[in-house]
């Protein structure tokens, strides 16, 4: 994975971005290592910080039909769902606090699924 930077080149102080007020310059701090120790660092960051990835299935009475209905993202003390068709987006302290948003009626009950990556061929 190549890191792309957001950094723009060194400009003069005159251009200094008006957020560079909020951090600590970092001028004259040497480097924590070289870049390709770096990237390992920022690759091993990744891993262990990622947010785990979930779905909302709804299914239609006994195992009739299903569908996706929503996408989500665990964090350590949250998650996110998005609705697939776009139009509802929640914030919410636990994962199954989705599934109360999907249940629809006596025909549709909804489930959580969470994506098994392991699953996947390359």
């Amino acid at each position: 994975m190549a890191i792309a930077s957001t950094r723009p080149a060194s400009s003069p102080d005159s251009m200094a971005h008006p957020l560079d007020a909020l951090v600590p310059d970092p001028t004259g701090k040497p480097p924590l290592c070289g870049e390709s120790l770096f990237q390992e660092l920022l690759e091993g960051l990744v891993t262990d910080e990622a947010p785990q990835l979930f779905a909302i299935a709804q299914e239609y009475g006994e195992r009739v039909d299903c569908r996706i209905a929503a996408w989500g993202l665990a964090f350590a003390n949250h998650a996110e769902v998005v609705s697939v068709q776009g139009g509802l987006r929640v914030r919410l302290a636990e994962p199954e606090d989705a599934l109360c948003c999907f249940n629809m009626g006596s025909f549709v009950r909804a489930h959580l699924v969470w994506h098994n990556s392991a699953g996947l061929s390359e």
